[in-house]
């Protein structure tokens, strides 16, 4: 198990921090033989300009990405927020090319992320701000608030934010003070054993962080866990599936949480 994790790492920093993809690679290479043979018998029967562009692993991929927690965050609190009907929802960090595009084409959504956005987006109000520190005039801003596999890079410098070990403590404590009492904060992080890879991200253990939003005046109402083999799914938010969840390497948690009155 340790070996399959740290070579899961390797892979990562392959593929996502040094644009070296060995598993597209592989694949590319085991496509070139078919892309040869279709490549002559298109040929033989098209006498107009023909311009040489190999996607030599695409047969090998399903029509869409819909494995990963980001797919299934995305989709599933966008869904929660249609059905909800806020007055304002406003997002923290989310992915503008996911989550953000989703609610944006059936309301208006408002982003804040300490990252700029160059462009001019339909439904979308951008402010650049960091959320570590207070935002001025933001105190019972709305009433739905999401932050989804963001919090977890608060404090960390990966994003540009300050190096801070309690950065993301800073985010929660400032994400609280924007909702209104009795607004709904939709919380995705990753769970599982309790650590900090830097730069990368925290992983939580989730009976801490539920720990520490009560603390903050909010309260527990739904709970949904993904893992790569059982994919999204509601959990009862109890102190042993937390703690089992607590002993394992990595998954999703979307904490759905209310504040108090």
């Amino acid at each position: 198990m340790v070996l399959g994790a740290a070579l899961r790492r390797l892979y990562w920093v392959l593929s996502d921090q040094l644009g070296v993809d060995p598993r597209k690679t592989w694949r590319s290479l085991l496509g070139l033989p078919r892309y040869l043979r279709d490549l002559r018998r298109f040929r033989s029967a098209y006498r107009g300009r023909l311009d040489l562009t190999p996607c030599l692993h695409d047969w090998y991929a399903e029509a869409g990405t819909t494995s990963n927690e980001y797919f299934w965050q995305d989709l599933l609190v966008a869904r929660m927020v249609f059905a909800a009907r806020p007055r304002k929802h406003v997002d923290v960090g989310s992915r503008v090319d996911g989550f953000v595009a989703h609610v944006a084409s059936f309301r208006e959504i408002e982003v804040f992320d300490v990252r700029p956005i160059s462009a001019t987006i339909p439904g979308v109000v951008f402010k650049q701000a960091d959320l570590m520190q207070n935002v001025d005039g933001s105190a019972g801003y709305c009433d739905s608030l999401s932050c989804l596999h963001a919090l977890e890079h608060f404090g960390l410098g990966r994003y540009g934010d300050p190096v801070d070990p309690d950065g993301y403590r800073y985010g929660l404590i400032n994400m609280v003070r924007i909702l209104e009492p009795g607004g709904t904060l939709y919380l995705a992080v990753p769970v599982g054993r309790p650590r900090v890879a830097f730069n990368a991200n925290r992983v939580f253990d989730p009976a801490q962080l539920v720990s520490l939003a009560q603390s903050l005046g909010l309260q527990l109402k739904d709970f949904h866990w993904h893992t790569e083999t059982q994919g999204m799914r509601c959990m009862e938010p109890t102190a042993s599936n937390f703690a089992h969840i607590a002993g394992l390497p990595y998954g999703l948690g979307l904490f759905v949480l209310v504040k108090s009155d």
